[in-house]
């Protein structure tokens, strides 16, 4: 689930408004400067939330 995430126009279940483009924008950006973008749960089992770390290189 996560995963799908970072894809154009998809939306977590249950989100609020948006267009879904933002973590697509990010992974573009991140991907084309040779970083990494990795989403996780923060607590085992969490429905709502996740944490984002972006790692770029120097």
């Amino acid at each position: 689930m996560l995963r799908r995430l970072t894809l154009r126009f998809e939306r977590a279940p249950g989100a609020g408004e948006g267009s879904g483009l933002g973590l697509a924008i990010v992974r573009t950006i991140v991907d084309r400067s040779g970083g990494t973008l990795t989403l996780a749960s923060p607590r085992s089992g969490q429905r709502d939330g996740f944490e984002v770390t972006v790692r770029l290189p120097v």
